[in-house]
């Protein structure tokens, strides 16, 4: 593998990547699994976080896990859906951050995660950063780097 000359990159701020919390698709701990599963259908999103009321970050939500939260010994249980709570099911494994730590943290975190979720010193959730985005970053840096040579 290469070494790269500038190694500013893994340095830079991750605000600018930040997508903000009102721009992504979240539920409640205390919302049904039904109304979750109708967020991530609609968003299109495969997981998503799970925030309260003051936008402190609980967890994650996934379609897989609440597929599998209905699937019952002989039959798939869609009853589940509007009976269990978001809560019961969502994963606090989270890929988590604060706003003020470098993007060498956020691509590490990128390798397993599809985003990375980001709070303020005091714990407010506020946003995400997608890996989509990091890779586009990298990418125009390496391009940026190719063209000085």
């Amino acid at each position: 593998m290469q070494k790269l000359d500038d190694s500013s990159i893994l340095e830079t701020p991750i605000q600018s990547f930040i997508i903000s919390v009102e721009k992504v698709a979240h539920v409640q701990p205390e919302n049904t699994l039904e109304h979750a599963l109708l967020i991530l259908i609609k968003s299109g999103y495969t997981a998503i976080p799970v925030l309260d009321t003051e936008n402190k970050l609980h967890g994650l939500i996934s379609k897989a896990q609440i597929l599998d939260s209905i699937l019952g010994l002989e039959r798939i249980e869609p009853e589940r859906l509007q009976t269990t709570r978001v809560s019961e099911v969502m994963t606090t494994s989270i890929a988590r951050m604060k706003n003020a730590e470098p993007f060498e943290r956020a691509l590490s975190y990128s390798i397993n995660h599809p985003f990375i979720c980001v709070e303020d010193d005091a714990g407010a959730f506020l946003g995400i950063i997608t890996r989509s985005k990091l890779l586009a970053h990298i990418n125009g840096f390496l391009h940026s780097c190719k063209k000085l040579k």
